[in-house]
């Protein structure tokens, strides 16, 4: 699993260094996305197939589905690691977060990653330390054993 948050640098050819622990996870190839939120996910490919699958099986005369699917398939592109452990970040991408070079976040999310300017991230950190907030938002989730 994906888990826990590191900083690293987007050198200046674009090229992203992967936390160590997660280079293992990405062999056999990978994809890197747009994000829902303004970050970009990071899938294996098994996690990047399953997600397909479920976009493919949508109804395509919904609109809905329609944008879905643009959003994740038309800025996917495969990534492989590097023999130090960078993927290149392509270019729609780095502009969608607004950064051509200097520091990101890494996030897991379990399946995946996600990565984040460090503002962005804080931002959604700022919303997370929020506990008051946290109940109300989370309280609707059932989290316990079935």
């Amino acid at each position: 699993m994906f888990l826990g948050q590191f900083q690293h640098n987007l050198d200046d050819k674009g090229r992203l260094m992967i936390p160590s622990r997660y280079r293992d996870l990405l062999e056999g190839g990978a994809f890197i996305t747009q994000g829902f939120d303004k970050c970009l996910m990071v899938m294996n490919e098994t996690y990047f197939k399953q997600v397909y699958e479920r976009i493919e099986a949508m109804n395509l005369a919904d609109p809905t589905a329609r944008l879905l699917r643009r959003l994740i398939l038309s800025n996917a592109y495969p990534v492989e690691p590097d023999k130090v452990g960078r993927i290149l970040v392509p270019q729609n991408l780095r502009a969608f977060l607004g950064i051509e070079n200097g520091e990101l976040v890494v996030a897991g999310q379990g399946d995946y990653f996600e990565v984040w300017t460090p503002a962005l991230w804080q931002e959604q950190m700022a919303q997370l330390q929020d506990t008051e907030a946290n109940n109300q938002r989370f309280s609707t989730l059932d989290l316990s054993k079935q």
